[in-house]
């Protein structure tokens, strides 16, 4: 049953359209008809302005964060299950928040790419491989200057930061891994076909 129930309010966090909502709220625009038309943090810098991509990214990390610490407060608080079940319902309760952010019920259906909601779910698994990953996506990002880029160079990064720099003993912690890296990438797949073909667009950090 706790799996089931972490599941579902695991993707209906993972729903909240913050992208859409703020876009509307602020500006009455839909961020999936300008622009890449994705309904992520990416799309809603270049459609919206800095603010609101801040909050929208703010919001799509802490919904994945809160998504798999919650069986942990949860779980930890009543004393029944041990630490190998709390990491799977955490796990699961990750996958869900991403399925939820990519296909969000309070959005037909139409969200982002997950890479902000991934960052949020990774930080409430393993808080230091998270922080690797954002360092690597800011490097390869600041230098190319391919949001896209940096997603997908951390994504890659992520099972080997689990497996040989953070060496975590769970096999379904790094499985996940393995998994939600395919995930991102897959997500990115044409963002991959555009950067082979230098057709993607650039995005300054520092552009006023």
């Amino acid at each position: 049953m706790d799996y089931i129930i972490f599941s579902i309010v695991a993707y209906l966090l993972g729903s909240i359209p913050s992208a859409v909502w703020v876009g509307k709220a602020w500006y009455n625009i839909d961020v999936r008809e300008h622009g890449s038309k994705n309904a992520g943090a990416t799309n809603t810098f270049r459609v919206l302005g800095k603010k609101p991509g801040i909050v929208v990214l703010s919001i799509d990390i802490i919904k994945g964060a809160l998504a798999t610490l919650l069986p942990v407060v949860v779980l930890n608080s009543t004393l029944r299950i041990e630490n190998e079940h709390i990491i799977q319902i955490q796990i699961l309760a990750a996958i869900f928040a991403v399925i939820g952010h990519v296909f969000p019920l309070f959005a037909q259906f139409k969200g982002g790419k997950g890479v902000a909601t991934s960052l949020g779910v990774i930080i409430g698994l393993q808080p230091l491989a998270a922080l690797i990953c954002v360092v690597l996506f800011l490097l390869f990002f600041i230098l190319f200057q391919f949001v896209s880029l940096g997603a997908i160079v951390a994504a890659l990064s992520f099972p080997l930061v689990i497996r040989f720099i953070i060496q975590e003993d769970s096999n379904w912690l790094f499985s996940f891994s393995i998994l939600l890296s395919f995930l991102v990438i897959f997500a990115h797949r044409k963002n991959i076909g555009r950067l082979v073909k230098g057709e993607e667009a650039k995005m300054n950090l520092f552009k006023k």
